[in-house]
């Protein structure tokens, strides 16, 4: 089921591989959006912040983890194009005893610290218990979600992005019964939320091996599991540090803003939870998009065909407009019907402080939809500096924008989408001369 992109048609290519992963990772983000609309339905607001509260400190553990995946997913995209399989077997069972180390490691510390971390953020004391809780629970199951993350990276350097989708869906289905029987039924809360959704990625992880074991021979290691090399885990941790930091960087800028967030009250709270889940789904696309072109680019470049990188770069753009100009429009036209997802009924304010962020942000997707093309140009490459200094100065505007709007000149709830804005822009400044400088270098080397 793996796919060699150094030959065939582009286009087509890049939709069967974009599309899967797009519905991977918008099943992915079920796990909490269920959350969030369950407990925010069910429990009230508080129990929405909490959520939200949380949500920043454990998406970046997580997307800590898979930014390490993804760059040892570009060594084995490279590796795999270029037809090393020995090196390759070695990088992925490297790879894998690595990982497991960290994230048991990582765990642990974790769930000692989340109060002092929840502290950090200003979360108020009267939500504080109940987001420490279902930190904690959800960091339980860290060594999943760390093995979902690595074969799920793995397959997808092979050109495989369907049988990651196929164990997401089950298990994001699973999510929402296991959210509504333990919040619902039994009335844990916001505990019980937690807990459903990390018995969801066990079993995402438990069907993801097994379905290995069995259907996937190049990734059947056998013996080949238990060896370790340390240079290879040198060279991983090399590229996936950064890849990793770029990842945290987006996630320290959300936690950055929400501390700006966590001083307006409740309602602000829990506006700004939902309108980040909104995101969430609204830009996971637009990812999945340079995720593609990101494996399009290595399987090429160590392929050596510059010719046919660059014929999918523009490809990608293609894909990325037409994608974006159509959730533009929905975004823009649904946003009170969207917000009413998240809330109960007689929550008002909620409803019309997101309703002014959505309709100014959803005309701004075009922007994250450039950044994150050229993003995936650069990884697919091996250039990650590149991505994470535009990520850092990204969040870094983001959030000083936001700081003043907000803080200092007492702007309301829409300034949010306008600091986005701020962001971008300087994530582009930095971007576009770097890559046309890019185009000229290898227009020369050709």
């Amino acid at each position: 089921m793996t796919t060699d992109m150094t030959k065939g048609p582009i286009i087509p290519q890049l939709t069967e591989f974009t599309i899967p992963l797009v519905l991977g990772n918008l099943f992915q983000l079920t796990y909490n959006a269920a959350d969030s609309v369950i407990v925010g339905k069910f429990v009230g607001d508080d129990a929405l912040a909490a959520v939200g509260s949380a949500g920043p400190i454990m998406n970046m553990v997580i997307l800590f983890i898979s930014g390490m995946c993804m760059g040892a997913g570009i060594l084995m995209s490279t590796q795999y194009g270029a037809k090393k399989y020995e090196q390759l077997e070695r990088q992925i069972s490297t790879t894998m005893l690595g990982g497991l180390a960290f994230s048991a490691a990582i765990a642990v510390l974790l769930i000692v610290f989340s109060y002092p971390l929840l502290r950090l953020l200003q979360v108020p004391e009267d939500i504080i218990h109940s987001a420490v809780m279902y930190l904690r629970i959800v960091f339980v199951g860290l060594i999943f979600t760390f093995i979902y993350n690595f074969f799920s990276n793995t397959l997808r350097a092979l050109g495989d992005s369907k049988v990651p989708l196929y164990f997401l869906i089950i298990s994001a289905v699973l999510n929402v019964v296991l959210d509504l029987f333990f919040v619902v039924v039994v009335k844990w809360g916001v505990p019980g939320s937690a807990l459903a959704t990390m018995l969801s990625e066990a079993l995402c992880c438990l069907f993801c091996l097994i379905y290995i074991r069995k259907k996937i021979p190049i990734l059947c290691l056998g013996k080949k599991w238990k060896v370790f090399d340390g240079s290879i885990l040198l060279r991983t941790f090399n590229y996936g540090i950064t890849s990793a930091l770029q990842q945290m960087c987006i996630q320290l800028g959300k936690i950055c803003v929400q501390t700006v967030v966590n001083v307006q009250g409740v309602a602000f709270i829990a506006a700004f939870t939902a309108i980040n889940r909104v995101d969430d789904f609204a830009m996971t696309p637009q990812q999945n998009i340079a995720h593609a072109s990101t494996t399009f680019m290595a399987q090429n470049k160590g392929a050596g065909n510059i010719r046919r990188m660059k014929k999918g770069f523009l490809s990608s753009i293609i894909l990325q407009v037409i994608y974006t100009t159509v959730i533009a429009i929905v975004v823009f036209v649904f946003s009170r019907q969207i917000m009413q997802l998240f809330v109960s009924d007689g929550s008002e304010e909620v409803i019309t402080l997101g309703m002014s962020y959505l309709q100014l942000i959803a005309f701004m997707y075009f922007m994250p939809s450039a950044t994150n093309i050229i993003q995936g140009f650069f990884r697919g490459l091996g250039d990650l500096k590149v991505t994470l200094i535009s990520t850092i100065l990204n969040m870094s505007a983001r959030f000083l924008s936001a700081w003043i709007m907000i803080h200092i000149l007492g702007g309301g709830f829409g300034c949010l989408a306008w600091a986005n804005f701020v962001g971008w822009i300087a994530m582009l400044a930095f971007q576009v001369p770097m890559i046309l400088a890019r185009w000229r270098k290898e227009k020369d080397e050709q």
